[in-house]
């Protein structure tokens, strides 16, 4: 916590503390610019939890909030298990804080079980009580999180406790970016959140906590403005407000919108997508192109843009132009006591290079020699792998998403045993795509 508070951050950082003063004492040893100390309420919590009566609570609030108040500036105050207290005691409790010196008050819903409708009420006879900015912070259990909090406000809480991509104790708490952008697109309210960097940091919180983003996960998920049914597809080329919400675009929040390929497509939407790449296809073509990407989805394989631009070039008996890359050789060297290095040689238009980069695994190593070489600068978007088979053996399936600096998104996959050259040629294959919108 020290070196979160020395960091110079452009917020105010917060300890969390047990209702003790030993505990207050440690977090402002620390430096922090507020101390938040907490104490449960609810009858379950007080005979199992901390084995307190309803006057003891008090008389501790009474003294450990007035305590950090007296060295401190900013107190939160959370009645832990709000949503189960009794309603006029946790006002006591709140009133009592207040009197203490809090300078904010927080109701957590501890184990996710009030509704919206009952938190709306809640806030506002809480607000009517106590003359105190309200907080709150709720947990996932029911799925009810973002719902609960966004009541909240509503009821008159003027602060929101919520987590990048939803992460917490069990289901999780409120999620960032279904809370901010539902309040400022639907509510109308500014939280001071730049929304175009939403979707940069839900991705890195996932890199670093293992905790992968579900496709279907709203605002920040890979199919969040991603259109594949046919008359989805139509309606978001002729106008993006029939098949999205109009007042969020994919923009706002850093995304992209995507039209992607499976059973369901259509042919507005293969037609669209083979005119960015420059290809134009009859009728009788396009009917061709659509129904060989129907069969493949159909038999329950992925169909990225490449296999697209395979199929069409194989329809319409066209070539594809010149590679942007073409590999020559690869060495990656890895092991327990060596640091994972890829080393490659490869035509990048025509010319022969060579690089060599580190990585925290081979693949990766691999990933960062092949960016190393490019001319202009690709960001890699998207990295799956998969077995299609058994064994010690096994078949990987690699598909990866690549986007260049004017926000060309392309994907392609490759297979084999080896899962470095997998990868390798994926992402080989995806960059060659990007030629196709120069």
């Amino acid at each position: 916590m020290t070196a979160i508070a020395r960091m110079g951050l452009s917020a105010n950082v917060c300890g969390l503390a047990r209702m003790t003063k030993g505990d207050v004492d440690a977090a402002l040893s620390c430096g922090v610019d507020m101390v938040h100390v907490f104490i449960p309420t609810s009858e379950v919590q007080r005979i199992h939890t901390i084995k307190k009566s309803r006057e003891e609570i008090l008389e501790a609030t009474l003294a450990v909030v007035g305590y950090a108040r007296e060295r401190c500036d900013q107190v939160l105050f959370s009645a832990m298990d709000a949503t189960r207290t009794e309603w006029d005691y946790l006002i006591q409790v709140f009133q009592t804080a207040v009197e203490a010196g809090a300078t904010t008050i927080n109701v957590p819903d501890t184990v996710g079980v009030i509704t919206p409708s009952a938190m709306v009420q809640l806030i506002s006879r809480i607000r009517e009580s106590v003359d105190c900015p309200i907080d709150v912070h709720c947990h996932n259990d029911f799925g009810l999180a973002v719902a609960n909090t966004l009541a909240a406000v509503e009821g008159g809480a003027s602060q929101v406790q919520v987590t990048v991509n939803g992460l917490g104790e069990r289901a999780g708490n409120a999620d960032l970016a279904q809370t901010v952008m539902a309040l400022h697109c639907i509510y109308g309210s500014s939280t001071g959140i730049d929304t175009k960097r939403i979707v940069e940091t839900s991705r890195l919180v996932s890199r670093c906590s293992g905790f992968p983003i579900l496709p279907v996960q709203p605002i920040v998920g890979e199919n969040a403005f991603a259109h594949e049914s046919g008359i989805h597809s139509h309606g978001v080329i002729a106008c993006s407000d029939t098949f999205e919400p109009g007042i969020m675009t994919p923009e706002m929040v850093g995304h992209r919108r995507r039209l992607k390929l499976g059973k369901h497509v259509g042919r507005h939407a293969v037609r669209q997508m083979l005119s960015e790449a420059h290809l134009t296809p009859t009728d009788p073509q396009l009917d061709d192109i659509v129904e060989r990407i129907k069969a493949i989805s159909g038999r329950g394989k992925r169909v990225t843009d490449a296999d697209l631009y395979a199929i069409a070039e194989t329809v319409m008996g066209v070539t594809a132009n010149g590679k942007i890359i073409d590999l020559q050789d690869i060495a990656v060297i890895t092991g327990n006591h060596i640091i994972p290095t890829a080393s490659i040689r490869a035509l990048v238009n025509g010319e022969e290079h060579i690089h060599s980069s580190v990585g925290n695994g081979p693949v990766d190593a691999a990933m960062k020699a092949i960016l190393g070489i490019l001319p202009a600068k690709v960001t890699l978007k998207d990295f799956k792998i998969e077995a299609i088979s058994g064994g010690s053996d096994a078949i990987g399936h690699v598909t990866i998403a690549v986007e260049d600096e004017h926000g060309h998104i392309f994907d392609a996959s490759a297979s084999g045993d080896d899962i470095v050259i997998a990868s390798v040629e994926a992402m080989v294959n995806a960059i060659n795509l990007l030629q196709r919108v120069a």
